[in-house]
């Protein structure tokens, strides 16, 4: 979901990793960490049909429907503090989704997926000190998008 970022596309994603995968079986090596083989066939897949496609208009853009949002912290029984949660999982969701590709990726491997940095350079194919670096960057503009709405609650409330 989180790189397709549609349900549809992305269970056809993961259908046609696991195409993939039975096809290319014999090539797998059992001692290899499959997990991490499984998510760079989808990552390659994924990044194939990212350069089929056309550019699309510009507009508002798709949002995934709310049950298929991922839950980013646990619930609980107080109704203000699951108030909260809500307005910060969407705030957490809506600033990783608004990165660019190349970190959003690498953040969702790393904090979501919890892959570790030589799985997530073997994963995208590039050096492990690119994944680290994009990791700082993208959890600093994750920072930046989060500081951003309470900076402006707080200018505004300062009036």
């Amino acid at each position: 979901m989180s790189l397709a970022r549609d349900r549809s596309a992305a269970e056809d994603l993961v259908q046609e990793t696991y195409l993939r995968a039975l096809s290319a079986r014999r090539r797998a090596d059992p001692a290899q960490n499959l997990r991490g083989w499984l998510f760079t066939i989808l990552h390659n897949v994924w990044r194939n049909e990212r350069r089929r496609m056309r550019p699309e208009p510009l507009g508002e853009a798709i949002r995934p429907a709310p049950s298929a949002a991922v839950v980013w912290l646990q619930r609980t029984t107080d109704p203000e503090m699951e108030l909260e949660r809500g307005r910060l999982s969407e705030s957490l969701r809506d600033a990783i989704e608004g990165l660019p590709e190349h970190f959003r990726a690498v953040v969702v491997l790393r904090g979501i997926e919890g892959f570790s940095y030589q799985e997530i350079a073997s994963i995208l194919g590039c050096p492990t000190g690119t994944v680290m670096s994009r990791l700082a960057r993208g959890r600093a503009l994750v920072r930046q998008r989060l500081a951003a709405p309470a900076a402006r609650l707080a200018r505004e409330a300062a009036r």
